[in-house]
């Protein structure tokens, strides 16, 4: 990791953190959540620090999401273990900011995708703007929605997180806000007095003041005027069912049923298991667990080194699928992914 890749430093009584990858997107490497991971741990012990600010370099993204082309690299090159340790960071990462002692202010400006939905929303304070698209798009990679998404989707009412995994659909402000993924709507021209608001506050009720000075409505959510359609499809628990309700369902659901079918069926189906899964858990961290065993199964499997070929890699948006089709899918690989690691399962401090 080059030095300027994540820029930690304590401003007045606030650590801020930078991510600082623009042409990257931010993209999250290992290095990045180690040090992220470190300075939380030195600033949750230091009196002096009132809270913590995280943004992202740029403005075309907070972050992208997690490095997969580095992941990539380091399977396809025969060191699957490099990735299952990054995993195991981001996620051990994610947990510490979900129950971090003090206030984390997370500006979600931008893209904000896979692990950088990961680093902001499970903070306490989450802020989008105008430019703000969050997602996980894992389901085209051949891979599921990790850093706590099960989670954060599968305790949304009417099916609308299952519909956003599924899909991969691209939310904006109104709809991160509506789903609580984000808390506040500032527009983008006002980050910098907000930066500076909370920078210099004194304290935590001088910050949130700050914040809420700032902050605006958002307007209308596509997804929550979708909800009743979306909703009724979502209901079932197979992805057959759903798939056959959406057909059903008008232009609107063929379109979702369309692209469905258009990802990984593999991914599909462990996606829909692991959000059923996560509604039993009563906290991130089993959900964090659950999906660690899946991910570190799915990189070893075809289509997430397919789907990563396909889109990031050689760029040719083709990804060809093993198996290509829902129903040929093997219920019994799909639960074999779930199984525990034994010794190497993930663990929390």
């Amino acid at each position: 990791m080059s030095d300027a890749d994540v820029l930690i430093r304590v401003v007045g009584r606030w650590g801020h953190i930078t991510l600082n990858r623009p042409r990257a997107l931010n993209a999250l490497s290992y290095a990045m959540c180690c040090a992220i991971d470190d300075a939380l741990v030195a600033w949750a012990g230091d009196a002096a620090i009132l809270g913590v600010l995280i943004d992202g370099a740029g403005e075309r993204g907070f972050c992208a999401g997690g490095d997969i082309r580095a992941l990539y690299a380091a399977v396809r090159g025969g060191d699957a273990a490099l990735a299952d340790g990054f995993f195991a960071r981001e996620y051990q990462l994610n947990a510490r900011i979900a129950t971090y002692p003090k206030p984390y202010i997370a500006l979600m400006d931008g893209i904000t995708m896979g692990g950088g939905i990961g680093l902001s929303a499970h903070g306490s304070h989450r802020v989008v703007t105008e430019r703000s698209v969050l997602a996980m798009p894992e389901v085209g990679i051949g891979f599921i929605p990790d850093i706590g998404a099960t989670h954060l989707l599968g305790r949304v009412a009417d099916g609308l997180g299952t519909h956003v995994a599924l899909t991969a659909m691209r939310l904006g402000a109104a709809d991160a806000l509506a789903i609580d993924l984000a808390d506040h709507y500032v527009a983008a021209a006002r980050l910098e007095e907000l930066r500076r608001l909370v920078l210099g506050a004194s304290s935590v009720a001088a910050a949130e003041a700050g914040i809420a000075s700032c902050a605006a409505a958002a307007g209308a959510s596509a997804l929550m005027a979708a909800r009743d359609w979306i909703g009724a499809c979502y209901r079932y628990e197979t992805v057959a069912e759903i798939l056959g309700a959406l057909e059903a369902a008008g232009p609107a659901g063929r379109a979702a049923a369309a692209v469905i079918l258009a990802q990984s069926p593999t991914s599909v189906m462990l996606t829909l298991r692991a959000l059923h899964d996560a509604r039993g858990y009563a906290a991130l961290k089993p959900c964090l667990q659950q999906e660690y065993r899946v991910a570190v199964r799915c990189i070893r499997g075809h289509d997430f080194m397919e789907g990563v070929r396909a889109a990031v890699v050689d760029k040719d948006r083709t990804p060809h699928w093993r198996p290509d089709r829902l129903a040929a899918v093997d219920a019994a690989a799909i639960a074999a992914h779930f199984l525990s690691l034994g010794a190497a399962e993930l663990r929390f401090d």
